[in-house]
């Protein structure tokens, strides 16, 4: 009596595992992310958050490998099977697997904290009504150094007050407070921990990318490529304009002190011509001073 149902259940995966190959096939990159820690309600805003971009889904590892070993067009995937343990969730995408890596980083959620969790960031509690009767909430406020007292039947906190600071564990008491107040602690996201794309797996640690410092790295090193380009006189599209303007400059001060005369420096030789004859006139005068003072003194 129970060949029926489970004709029907190898029915069902055998059609689910022939959906993972078509999904694996279709996109460029398959990465993998554990889901440890990322509770329903997160995962269902990843999901909307990155619909557009990617596509997710929640799958057995025992059903991704065996949809693995039927691409046998792409057999560098079973490099994958290490991978494979835990609870995971499977994403599948276009996106070159570094810009995935950001996206995630960038589609966190805010969300309650929980005893031990990690402030995402200061946490400071806004002074202001909060909306609770007086009672036992006046005590567990104060035991987190909130300042409270009673106004027009609420409790309400007197001032703007730091309860932790980012990076802090945050213990049972302070995160029940918190989430009576509605303040959202913590910070969740996926991690891909790997990625496969192009007969390559990018590992968690290669994804990490540190877009500030890279990008910094990247216009030193513009920098100093620009600067030997015009160093040794190396036309590209990038210095061509400075490359002239130097060559200008270069042409123009070996003319002047040449003295070539052309139209752009006639101006500046008549100058400089004009300079030469007031700094002689002025030696002259000084030494003819000096003269006529020493036959002065010969006569004297």
């Amino acid at each position: 009596m129970d060949a029926v149902p489970s004709q029907q259940i190898l029915q069902e995966k055998t059609e689910e595992i022939e959906e993972i190959t078509k999904l694996v096939s279709q996109y460029k990159v398959l990465g993998i992310a554990n889901l440890q820690k990322v509770r329903a309600n997160m995962l269902q805003e990843f999901k909307k958050n990155l619909a557009d971009k990617v596509y997710m889904r929640v799958l057995k590892n025992t059903l991704m490998k065996r949809a693995i070993d039927k691409c046998q067009d792409k057999p560098e995937l079973k490099k994958l099977d290490e991978y494979l343990e835990g609870a995971n969730v499977f994403l599948f995408t276009d996106l070159n697997p570094f810009k995935l890596a950001l996206t995630l980083q960038k589609g966190k959620v805010r969300t309650t904290a929980k005893a031990r969790d990690i402030a995402a960031f200061d946490i400071v509690v806004p002074a202001g009504n909060t909306g609770q009767p007086p009672g036992p909430i006046i005590s567990q406020l104060n035991s987190v150094g909130l300042p409270t007292r009673i106004e027009s039947g609420s409790v309400w906190i007197n001032k703007d007050t730091l309860v932790a600071r980012k990076g802090d564990a945050i213990d049972e008491r302070l995160a029940s407070v918190l989430s009576k107040l509605g303040i959202k602690a913590v910070e969740a996201g996926l991690a891909m921990h790997v990625a496969f794309t192009e007969g390559l797996v990018i590992t968690q640690e290669q994804l990490a990318i540190d877009v500030a410092k890279t990008r910094k790295e990247l216009e030193s090193f513009q920098a100093e490529a620009f600067a030997l380009s015009i160093s040794i006189a190396y036309p590209t599209k990038e210095n061509m304009a400075a490359l002239l303007q130097l060559a200008h400059e270069e042409a123009y001060a070996l003319s002047i002190n040449a003295c070539v005369p052309t139209k752009e420096t006639i101006a500046d030789l008549v100058r400089k011509a004009n300079a030469e004859m007031l700094s002689l006139s002025s030696r002259v005068s000084i030494q003819e001073g000096k003269t006529s003072s020493a036959e002065k003194t010969e006569k004297s």
